[in-house]
């Protein structure tokens, strides 16, 4: 890296010399892994008549509200790591607990619109070094003490301690502890050495910055959201109660129950047999089935959540680009698609971040292209043919072992020996993660900045492909501290474009959002846009008929 891109005040290597295991820090949030920092307001009025808004903004008059209940949650399992606090979340059993229990200063609906959630106005000064953020006054904690600036001194501090940086540090832009300063009861400062222009829209509305008390203890844990923590037994599940005093409204329904399913199939049958009333993570193969079914409804919905081939740039063969090349155009995206999604998804062009403005979609969508393939391998010394290991897991989600089998079938092709490797979650995510030579994993849809620092910087946490570019990063470092929305657009595309030339990720398609639920309940509403799963709903409108 040069000496001008760690000059920078985006620069990730300080915050992040200290490398967390993806075991401990998944930076997954679905059962295949995380949306972004996504989870919908679905702000109630009280009174028997309501207008529920879901996270897109439609709203729909559903009538009069019946009050109490339990709502059962079938859930993608975790395992004894699973955790109340916030800034460690990691599997789906812990985003279900961080989106009902916590709230950020900003959320992104879910037509992908920042949106003020426990702030009531974030702002910059003139050159972005210096953003305040105003906190609304009528919210309590689940203890009833009130939300003040202290809390958010707090949880900042927290996230970006330098003896121990959490996962939302990476998104922080080099943000240090004593530039976080409280001005008044309801005002906090963060400061930066640069100009940070996506603070408020790329770090703030992320899960993994979610405020917490003074002092918080996940153990007993203390929120501002709609459920409180009742119960709690890692790797089998956990019951939420409603918490009344909640200032988007008092839940609708009394408890929520949520219990882990390992195994897919196992989930899918604890809603036909109504030992659920919905599930997060539905299968695509069985989505016909719930169709079928009379009282059972499909959500599907489009989604940025992406499953790439990860091929580590430190290690031969992927250490040459021709083989990069060349691997990509083995791909036969729309195969991968039908056979391992059912059609469910839609074909990637090798980079992610797709509804961020600077994905630069002009360029050629590439195909398969066995005899190129070739030709680039021979270039590169693998005119004799290659092997390779491949390494996925259904851990990583719906799909992933179908997807590695079928680019194995596909590399025949191109004279490329495949082996694919299956194994569990504690082995991909384990203590090799990061040197795997050619993997399969899940990233949920962030903006590209948010993307690049979780990802594909030098020194993000999971520089799963070891990508490291210096024309690339300091484009990337320049776009963090351009105001103008053009130009910071433009400079995105330009290292979107290199990594599409010589990154280390292959996207084949991007899933749609697949979850299922019994027509029971009222509240859930199909969003179009980025899909959240169920399991990301703080879910206090939600109510049975």
């Amino acid at each position: 890296m040069s000496e001008d891109a760690k000059k920078s005040g985006f620069d990730l290597d300080r915050i992040l010399s200290q490398r967390i295991s993806r075991r401990d820090l998944l930076k997954r949030g679905t059962a295949a892994g995380a949306i972004i920092g996504l989870g919908p307001l679905l702000a109630a009025c009280g009174g028997g008549t309501t207008t529920t808004t879901a996270a897109g903004g439609t709203t729909t008059t559903v009538g009069e509200v019946k009050k109490g209940g339990n709502l059962k949650i079938g859930l993608v399992g975790g395992g004894a790591q699973d955790t109340a606090d916030p800034h460690m979340s990691s599997f789906i059993p812990d985003d279900a607990i961080n989106w009902c229990l916590f709230e950020g200063l900003l959320q992104y609906s879910a037509d992908y619109t920042p949106e003020y959630l426990l702030a009531e106005d974030v702002s910059p000064n003139e050159d972005a070094t210096v953003w305040t953020a105003k906190i609304k006054s009528d919210i309590l904690w689940h203890d009833g003490k009130p939300l003040t600036a202290d809390d958010v001194v707090f949880s900042f501090k927290r996230i970006v301690d330098p003896d121990n940086p959490l996962l939302g540090a990476a998104a922080l832009g080099g943000l240090k502890s004593e530039n976080i300063v409280k001005v008044d009861d309801m005002t906090v400062t963060f400061t930066f050495d640069e100009p940070n222009v996506v603070f408020k829209t790329d770090a703030l509305t992320q899960r993994l910055v979610h405020v917490v008390p003074v002092g918080f203890d996940p153990v007993n844990p203390i929120g501002t959201g709609p459920f409180k923590m009742k119960s709690f037994k890692p790797g089998e599940g956990f019951v939420l109660e409603a918490f009344a005093d909640y200032h988007g409204g008092a839940p609708y329904l009394d408890t929520l129950t949520f219990t882990e399913f390992e195994d897919p199939t196992a989930r899918v049958n604890a809603l036909l047999s109504g030992a659920v009333d919905a599930i997060c993570e539905l299968p695509p193969s069985q989505l016909p089935v719930i169709e079928a079914t009379a009282g059972l409804v499909a959500l599907n919905s489009k989604s940025g959540g992406w499953v790439p081939f990860c091929m580590n740039l430190s290690v031969k063969p992927f250490d040459d680009v021709r083989v990069r090349q060349a691997f990509r155009l083995i791909v036969d995206r729309q195969q991968i698609l039908d056979n391992a999604y059912s059609g469910v998804g839609w074909i990637g062009n090798d980079m992610y971040s797709p509804f961020d403005k600077g994905y630069p979609s002009d360029l050629p969508q590439r195909v398969q292209d066995l005899e190129k393939a070739k030709e680039l391998l021979a270039e590169a010394g693998y005119a004799d043919g290659l092997t390779v290991d491949l390494i996925t897991s259904d851990a990583v989600g719906n799909g992933a072992v179908a997807q590695a089998e079928i680019f194995a079938e596909q590399a025949k092709g191109a004279g490329v020996t495949v082996n694919v490797q299956k194994v569990d979650s504690a082995v991909i995510y384990g203590d090799d993660y990061l040197s795997w030579g050619f993997s399969v994993d899940y990233w949920g849809l962030r903006n590209y900045l948010q993307q690049a620092a979780a990802g594909s910087t030098p020194d993000a946490p999971y520089n799963e492909t070891h990508w490291e570019n210096e024309e690339w990063y300091a484009l990337v470092q320049e776009a963090a501290k351009t105001a103008d929305d053009d130009k910071r657009n433009d400079l995105i595309r330009q290292a979107n474009t290199i990594e599409y030339n010589e990154g280390g990720y292959i996207i084949p398609t991007f899933k749609n959002q697949l979850d299922a639920y019994s027509d029971k309940l009222v509240g859930i509403e199909q969003n179009e846009v980025i899909g959240i799963p169920l399991g990301r709903w703080r879910l206090h409108t939600v109510y049975f008929k």
